[in-house]
């Protein structure tokens, strides 16, 4: 019908500056290449950084249906959403959830994502902090890796970036927020965002060998966060 359903690579974003390449600017190549009458809009799609399933519609009412829906199934506590993610290291329980505030914070020149573990109430009503929950299941680990599925219960950017890294278990190529878990004789534990400066993932040898890549080709490692299922109603 009116759905239509790609697989976005890494890097790519939804949205950006007229004359950059963006998802929205090949959407009127791929309609005329697809031979359709009417616009192309976008239903649900990953953050930039993240690969995976775009759903995009042909029809406007459509388009706010299905948006209005996954809203709703959010706030009912369903997970429509599911995502795949290979973590540099393994979660020391096989299934949890991620419960945390998130707020953007200022650090330097930047602005980022940090967690507020226990915000007030008032800067939750101020919306200054959202509250945010994701649900993890390991699927699979080997050699200190793992694969999760991870089913954000809530919407915040880098959400699932900075659940992982509570975790102590940053996704593979996090180079902006990996940094915040350190190692003392093989033990990670969690850094603040003001002793963690933004840099590129660090990563063993052996890793790093089994990968394949040298030290000065690790910041091209994309994110190993994959938009997998989407459930429609």
């Amino acid at each position: 019908g009116a759905l239509l359903a790609l697989s976005k690579p890494p890097g790519l974003p939804i949205l950006g500056h007229p004359g950059d390449l963006s998802l929205d600017a090949l959407l009127p190549a791929l309609r005329q290449r697809l031979g359709l009458s009417a616009e192309l809009h976008v239903v649900k799609a990953p953050a930039r950084e993240c690969s995976g399933l775009v759903l995009l519609s042909s029809c406007y009412h459509t388009t706010k249906k299905l948006q209005q829906f996954f809203i709703n199934a959010r706030r009912r506590g369903q997970y429509p959403a599911t995502y795949r993610a290979v973590t540099v290291g393994v979660p020391a329980e096989a299934e949890g959830e991620v419960r945390t505030g998130l707020c953007w914070q200022q650090q330097g020149d930047r602005a980022m994502v940090v967690p507020v573990p226990a915000p007030g109430r008032h800067s939750l009503a101020r919306k200054d902090v959202k509250s945010t929950l994701t649900h993890y299941r390991v699927l699979g680990a080997m050699g200190g890796c793992a694969l999760l599925q991870l089913q954000p219960r809530t919407a915040f950017p880098e959400q699932l970036q900075v659940h992982l890294t509570l975790l102590l278990c940053p996704a593979l190529g996090d180079h902006e927020h990996s940094s915040r878990v350190g190692r003392v004789l093989g033990v990670p534990f969690l850094l603040t965002p003001e002793t963690a400066p933004t840099r590129t993932q660090v990563l063993d040898e052996e890793l790093q060998s089994r990968l394949g890549l040298s030290s000065w080709q690790l910041h091209h490692l994309p994110l190993h966060i994959h938009l997998q299922e989407l459930v429609l109603p």
